[in-house]
């Protein structure tokens, strides 16, 4: 079995440090301090890494002057022509001289690194918020839409040498915009993905002079992806550049932060008048999110010549939510430094066709696409990838356990155990769920879908440093796990185990049969958790997350993890293959809904009290 194919089994998000091989961590951690060590020799200090993406690392610093910066590196383990967009990066974000953009200071190589450095925007960046808060208020939304038409506005009016030479940013999305709470300003960093535009609003050529008409570079698309989770349809299907691409990003953005989702393929389940929007916002949202091109422009034409506007809607005083989450979520108030990685079987189901031709996309040479769309969400109909965003949404937060979909004729049947290890959260972390439900529902198939979330920092590795060997654990390697707070014996709750559903389709390693019969009988003891097993050719990795509920049975429950590891020489082939227990039969059903509700924001927001 090719490693490739293991790709299809994590939701695509940056690998934890903790998932890395040894050998693969250590060489990270060397880069990084000796970015540091570059950084520091060059007179910074206050030096921290703030970001990581498919091209590059960004750390902070503060300069002798006291301002503080940003300093890009891309990844050295790129090709080369990847590496130096870095430089046509600095080359875009220097001709932006606008308030909300920081200002580029400049570009240097040191050696064979090139470093991309530019003033800090104060403030979150809006993923990082929206985790934060839950869904954004309409009075945010709209103050966050009036400043970016603004620098689209600016954008689209640029001139270079008196020519009209419209500038793309290419990869609008949350994470890209920093949104300062105390002023109520956002900013729109990474230009990255930033060109000049090839065509205008209404499609014509944008043309320097005559010679460009017989350019074969009309001929193609200069543009860069952006995140696949945002962009339109255009921008990925490789269209030639445009202000419109932008109009898609903050379209899919304003869209991501009004509903609390990680991505724009949410929309049809949950539209955008569902959301509690001024109608006249919403309509727009909904006609630049459409399936039909004509009505995307003339929303984006309305936006562009409207937006102004905005700034005299009158809205109520906020008040705390108190919505009640679709499914039992445990919230502890001790704070516990987890860094959560989802774990998702049966996803095959979710495909709309088989036989995917991945050759059919070869044109697109673009680290994100490989790692978002190409392995993992092509052939998903668009609520199936919303709802696959969501699930990866939870691993953002603190949360340990695991949730199982079961689609039926009349409806979904929903078995979870969601641990969340951060009060302050619960309010993002149960409308993120509301999410999943929501978008479960809107799905009309048959099939199961599990997943488990994991404390990356518990995984347990053994390497071998030829494939043929057998993996030998170290002697003093356990499997953690913790006891409840309560001792709770069988016939005190109800036991739920999807290990006797049968084999799954998607889990590609066969296990032992020892090791599946120490498994069996650990499932035979009242407790709730995860383990997984992923067999690279020289790594693998024992994903883990245990909790104890019947204290009687600890002797036996611990004797059956050190069976466990003792068989893990007898381990052989590629793949992963998981198993999960959730601690009660408390199953909650919802029955089919193609499309949320309308609601938006009341006509007179003084009259009606308003519950955001």
């Amino acid at each position: 079995m090719q490693q490739a194919e293991l790709k299809h089994f994590y939701i695509p998000d940056d690998q934890s440090v903790y998932l890395l091989s040894h050998k693969d961590a250590t060489k990270l951690k060397n880069w990084f301090e000796l970015c540091v060590s570059q950084l520091t020799k060059l007179g910074y200090c206050d030096i921290e890494m703030i970001g990581k993406g498919a091209f590059g690392f960004a750390f902070a610093g503060t300069n002798k002057s006291g301002e503080q910066l940003v300093f890009k590196f891309s990844r050295i383990t790129l090709p080369q022509h990847i590496q130096d967009r870095l430089e046509e990066e600095a080359f875009m974000q220097g001709l932006v001289e606008h308030p909300n953009v920081p200002r580029l200071v400049e570009f240097q190589r040191i050696k064979q690194q090139s470093i991309l450095v530019m003033g800090r925007a104060i403030g979150e960046d809006l993923e990082k918020y929206s985790l934060r808060v839950g869904p954004l208020s309409p009075r945010i939304i709209i103050k966050i839409t009036i400043q970016l038409c603004e620098i689209m506005r600016f954008l689209r009016e640029f001139h270079q040498n008196g020519a009209l030479r419209p500038i793309v940013h290419g990869d609008i999305k949350p994470s890209n915009l920093v949104w300062d709470e105390k002023t109520e300003e956002v900013s729109l960093i990474d230009w990255g993905s930033c060109v000049f535009a090839q065509i205008d609003c209404s499609g014509q050529t944008i043309t320097t002079n005559v010679m460009d008409l017989m350019s074969s570079d009309l001929q193609q698309t200069n543009a860069r992806l952006g995140d696949v989770y945002f962009i339109g349809d255009d921008q990925l299907d490789g269209k030639l550049s445009s202000p419109r691409f932008d109009e898609q990003g903050l379209a899919s953005t304003i869209y991501a932060l009004a509903s609390g989702q990680g991505s724009r393929y949410g929309r049809k389940a949950i539209s955008p008048s569902s959301l509690g929007l001024p109608i006249e916002f919403a309509k727009i949202l909904t006609a630049l999110m459409s399936d039909d091109p004509q009505e995307r422009s003339a929303g984006g034409d309305y936006l562009l010549q409207q937006y102004s506007r905005f700034r005299y809607l009158v809205f109520a005083p906020e008040q705390d939510q108190v919505q009640v989450c679709s499914v039992p979520t445990w919230v502890h108030n001790e704070i516990k430094d987890i860094e959560t990685v989802v774990y998702s079987s049966r996803k095959s189901y979710l495909r709309q066709q088989e036989g995917i031709n991945a050759d059919d996309l070869n044109y697109i040479d673009d680290a994100q696409f490989e790692r978002y769309y190409k392995n993992y969400l092509q052939g998903m109909g668009e609520t199936e990838k919303g709802f696959i965003a969501a699930v990866s949404r939870l691993g953002k937060f603190p949360v340990v356990g695991g949730l199982a979909i079961r689609w039926e004729d009349e409806g979904i049947f929903v078995d979870s155990s969601l641990n969340l290890f951060n009060p302050s959260l619960q309010l993002s972390f149960d409308r993120s769920v509301d999410n999943v439900i929501n978008l479960a529902r809107a799905i009309s198939r048959k099939g199961v879908f599990k997943s488990c979330m994991f404390n990356a920092k518990n995984t347990l590795h053994v390497e071998r440093k030829l494939e043929f060997k057998p993996f030998i654990p170290h002697p003093k390697l356990q499997i953690p796990y913790e006891l409840s707070k309560k001792s709770l014996a069988e016939n005190e709750s109800r036991m739920h185990s999807y290990f006797e559903d049968g084999e799954d389709p998607d889990e590609l390693l066969k296990l032992p049969d020892e090791l599946m019969s120490q498994i069996k009988s650990l499932n035979a003891i009242h407790h709730t958790g995860c383990i997984i097993f992923e067999a690279l050719p020289k790594h693998l990795k024992i994903h883990n997350y245990y909790t104890l509920l019947d204290h009687n049975m600890e002797l036996e429950f611990k004797s059956l993890l050190k069976e466990i590891i003792d068989l893990i020489p007898k381990i052989t082939g590629l793949g992963i293959s998981g198993f999960m227990k959730l601690p009660y039969k408390d199953t909650r059903f919802f029955k089919h809904q193609l499309e949320m509700e309308q609601k938006f924001y009341p006509r007179n927001p003084k009259k009606d009290v308003i519950k955001v």
